[in-house]
C-alpha cells in the first residue's frame, strides 16, 4: 500500500503528488524511492516495534499535560477509590480517574513519523466517543480514535489490546492525543504500551455472522440485534417454552420505545426468535409483565381449540412522544395460536394509574381461592397483592414492604424439600431479595428475609415460568444479566442461563438455592475428568492444556477439620481459573469470590462443591449444591482460553472435577468442538 501525504503540507514524499516548480527532478526521484521503500518496509519481516509510550517513568517526559485527570505523572496500578484495574503491562499506565471521574485533562505526545503498520496499544476506561478516547492526529485531523469499553455500571477496569492499521499513513508525522473530557460514571480513559509494529495485537472482531459474532453468548439468550432487558410473559404451553423479553428493536440502548419480543424453546437450550408480540400503541411504550396459561378461559379469550394465552404488561404512559402526559397502567393481551399472534383487550387499560412508576404485573393462579393473584410494583421499596377472578376486574389485598427492592416482582410456591406437603409462598423483588412466608389468597405473611438470592454483579428482573410441565414443584428462573458490555456487537445484553429454584429447610431457616437446569447437559462434549488429586502450593495445572471459551466444570473439594476460629491444616485458599478469572475460595472465613463479589460459603461435612458455567461474555458460579449463586458478566481476553485448578498456603484434596466444554446453542451440529479434552488425560 502507499502511504498517503501528510495533510495540509506543500510538499510530498510521494512521487504521484504534485511537486513545487524548484524541486529538481533528482529530488523528485529521491522522493520517489524513498515512498517505495516506505510501502516495502510494510513487509519486511523482522523489524522491530517501536515504543511510542510505556509510562513506565515518575512523569510523562516529553508528552504534554493539561487539566487535572491524569496527574503529573503514570498512575502506580489501581488509583484510589477505583476498582482494580488489570490488563496493563509493568508498574504504570495513564489513568484519567486520579481524585475520581469529574476531573478533566488531556496528554499530547511529542510528533513523530509513521513507519509502521500498526499502531497497537492496551485501552479501558470510559467508552465516549470524542471525551474517552486516544487520538492519532495527522495534520490537524484526526485519522484514527478508540475509546474504552465502559458507558454504564457493571463495567471492568481491565485494558485490552486495540489496533489501529496505519498503513495507509506510514511516512507521515502524526502526534498521539489521550482525552478525558468525560465527568460522571465512567469518566476517565486508562492506556498503556503504546507501539508501532508490523503485527496487530487485537483480534479482528466478527460482526457479520448472526450468531457467530465475536461477542455473542453461544449458551445465554441473546436478540438478533437491538437492546434486550427483563424477561417477560415466561409461560409453558404445548411443548414450547415461550421467553417474551422486553427490547428496543431498533437500538442498542434502553432509551427506544420499548416493544416485547418473543423467542421459543423446546427444551430451554436452544432458542428461536420469532416476531415481536407486543408493540406500542396509543396508551404507551410495552413495559414489563408476565403470561399464563387461562385453562379454565376465566377471561372468555378462548377462540377455537387451544388454551388462551394472557398477557398482562405496563403500558408506560409517558414514555413516548404519541402519550405525553399521560401515566403507566396496567393491561392485557391474548393469543389463540400458541403466541403467535396477539389481541390488545378492548377495555385496556384494566387497572388504571395507582401511584408513581406502578409496574411490571406478575399474574399466578391460586387454586384454593380459584383467583388470579397479581404482583405489582408500587413505588418507592412498596409492592401490593391484587386479586381477580377473570383479570379483567381487580381488587387490592395487600400492601407490601420490601426494603432493599424495587420493581419487577415475582410471586410463586414451592414445596420443601424433602417435605412435599409443606408448601410456602415466595416473593421476590426485581434484584433477586425474597421473602418467604405464607399466603391465603388475600395476604402473604412472610416469615423469612428479605434475604439476597444471587451475590453476582448482574442479576436482575428476575422471573419464573409459569405451567411448567412435569411433576409438580419445579420451579425454573431466568435474570436479565444487566449491564454486560458486547463491544461492536449488533445486539446489548443477556439473559442468564435458565436455573432451578428450590427451597429447603436449614438450620438458618428456609432458603432458596439456585441450579442450573439440567437441560444444559444437550450441550455437553465429552470432558477431562480428575479424581483423587492432591493439590500442593506451585504443582504443574492438572487442566494443562485445555482450551475453549465455554465450559461447564464442576468440582469438590475436600476440606480438612479446623479448630474454631483457626484456618484448617493445610490449604488456606484453592479455587479454579478459567478464562483469566479467578473463582476462589477462602479457607479461613469460608467465603467465595468471583470477579470482585464475595458471599459467605460454609464448608459442609468437610467439602466445599463450586459449579461454573462460562460463556463468552458471563461467568456463573454457584456454590455447595447452590447455596450461593453469581451471576456475573465479564468480558474476557480473547487469548484467555485456559482453564486452571490450584491450591495456596497448603495442600487441597480435589475430590473430583469434571470440564465439559460446550457447543454453542445456536449451532445444529453434533460433533464436539475443536477444544475437546485431550482423551489420554481423562
Amino acid at each position: 500500500m502507499t502511504p498517503q501525504p501528510p495533510a495540509n503540507k506543500g510538499t510530498s514524499p510521494l512521487c504521484r503528488e504534485p511537486v513545487p516548480v524548484k524541486i529538481t527532478w533528482l529530488a523528485t526521484l529521491l522522493l520517489c524511492l524513498t515512498a517505495i521503500t516506505l510501502s516495502a518496509q510494510a513487509t519486511v519481516p523482522g523489524r522491530g516495534d517501536i515504543v511510542l509510550a510505556d509510562f513506565e517513568g515518575k512523569d510523562y517526559g516529553a508528552w504534554k499535560v493539561t487539566g487535572t485527570a491524569f496527574g503529573p505523572g503514570p498512575a502506580q496500578g489501581t488509583l484510589p477509590g477505583q476498582m482494580r484495574v488489570t490488563g496493563f503491562l509493568g508498574h504504570g499506565l495513564a489513568d484519567s480517574f486520579l481524585n475520581g471521574d469529574s476531573a478533566t485533562g488531556t496528554l499530547t505526545s511529542p510528533d513523530f513519523v509513521v513507519t509502521r503498520k500498526y499502531v497497537n496499544f492496551l485501552i479501558g476506561g470510559g467508552g465516549f466517543a470524542g471525551r474517552t478516547c486516544i487520538n492519532l492526529v495527522v495534520g490537524g485531523v484526526i485519522r484514527r480514535t478508540a475509546t474504552g469499553q465502559n458507558i454504564r455500571s457493571g463495567g471492568v477496569e481491565r485494558l485490552d489490546w486495540f489496533t489501529w492499521d496505519v498503513s495507509r499513513l506510514q511516512g507521515t508525522t502524526a502526534h498521539l492525543e489521550i482525552l478525558d473530557r468525560a465527568t460522571g460514571g465512567w469518566g476517565h480513559i486508562n492506556v498503556d504500551e503504546i507501539r508501532m509494529s508490523d503485527h496487530r495485537m487485537a483480534d479482528e472482531i466478527e460482526t457479520g455472522v448472526l450468531y457467530g459474532e465475536t461477542y455473542r453468548p453461544q449458551f445465554h439468550f441473546t436478540a438478533k440485534q437491538g437492546w434486550l432487558n427483563d424477561p417477560n410473559g415466561m409461560v409453558y404451553y404445548a411443548g414450547e417454552y415461550h421467553l417474551f423479553f422486553q427490547r428496543n428493536p431498533v437500538g442498542l440502548t434502553s432509551d427506544g420505545i420499548m416493544s416485547w419480543g418473543h423467542a421459543v424453546s423446546r427444551d430451554l437450550v436452544h432458542w428461536e426468535e420469532i416476531a415481536d408480540a407486543l408493540t406500542p400503541d396509543a396508551l404507551g411504550p410495552i413495559w414489563s409483565g408476565s403470561a399464563v396459561m387461562d385453562v379454565l378461559d376465566t377471561t372468555g379469550f378462548r377462540v377455537g381449540a387451544e388454551t388462551p394465552m394472557v398477557a398482562m404488561y405496563t403500558a408506560a404512559g409517558g414514555f413516548s412522544p404519541l402519550v405525553k402526559g399521560t401515566s403507566f397502567t396496567q393491561c392485557l393481551a391474548y393469543s389463540g395460536d400458541k403466541g403467535r399472534t396477539w389481541t390488545k383487550y378492548a377495555g385496556n387499560p384494566v387497572i388504571p394509574h395507582i401511584v408513581g412508576g406502578n409496574r411490571d404485573p406478575k399474574v399466578v393462579w391460586h387454586a384454593p381461592t380459584k383467583r388470579w393473584i397479581m404482583a405489582l410494583y408500587l413505588d418507592g421499596e412498596d409492592y401490593g397483592l391484587f386479586s381477580s377472578p377473570d383479570m379483567k376486574t381487580w381488587t387490592r389485598t395487600q400492601t407490601l414492604h420490601m426494603p432493599g427492592s424495587t420493581e419487577c416482582p415475582d410471586f410463586f410456591d414451592l414445596p420443601v424439600v424433602g417435605d412435599p406437603n409443606r408448601r410456602k409462598w415466595v416473593f421476590t423483588g426485581a434484584n433477586g431479595r425474597y421473602f418467604v412466608g405464607s399466603f391465603d389468597g388475600a395476604t402473604f405473611t412472610p416469615e423469612v428475609g428479605p434475604l439476597p438470592e444471587d451475590f453476582g454483579g448482574n442479576f436482575y428482573a428476575v422471573q419464573t415460568f409459569a405451567d411448567m410441565p412435569g411433576h409438580e414443584g419445579r420451579c425454573v428462573q431466568i435474570a436479565w444479566m444487566n449491564d454486560g458490555v458486547y463491544p461492536k456487537m449488533p445486539f446489548n445484553q443477556q439473559m442468564s442461563f435458565p436455573c432451578d429454584l428450590t427451597l429447603h429447610q436449614t438450620p438458618d431457616g428456609l432458603r432458596l438455592r439456585r441450579w442450573p437446569a439440567k437441560e444444559i447437559d444437550v450441550l455437553h462434549a465429552e470432558g477431562r475428568k480428575l479424581r483423587g488429586l492432591t493439590l500442593h502450593p506451585g504443582d504443574a495445572n492438572p487442566l494443562a492444556g485445555l482450551a475453549g471459551d465455554l465450559w461447564d466444570i464442576e468440582a469438590d473439594f475436600e476440606v480438612p477439620a479446623a479448630g474454631a476460629g483457626a484456618s484448617p491444616p493445610g490449604s488456606t485458599a484453592f479455587g479454579i481459573r478459567a478464562r483469566g478469572e479467578d473463582v476462589r475460595y477462602n479457607v479461613a472465613d469460608q467465603t467465595i469470590t468471583s470477579l470482585g463479589r464475595h458471599a459467605a460459603l460454609p464448608i459442609t461435612n468437610h467439602h466445599v462443591t463450586l459449579r461454573l458455567l462460562v460463556d463468552r461474555t458471563s461467568l456463573e458460579v454457584f456454590g455447595n449444591a447452590g447455596q450461593v449463586s453469581m451471576t456475573s458478566c465479564f468480558l474476557p481476553a480473547r487469548h484467555e482460553t485456559g482453564l486452571s485448578v490450584y491450591a495456596e498456603g497448603g495442600p487441597i484434596t480435589l475430590v473430583s472435577l469434571v470440564a465439559h466444554p460446550l457447543r454453542s446453542a445456536w449451532s445444529k451440529a453434533v460433533s464436539p468442538p475443536a477444544h475437546a479434552a485431550d482423551p489420554a488425560r481423562r
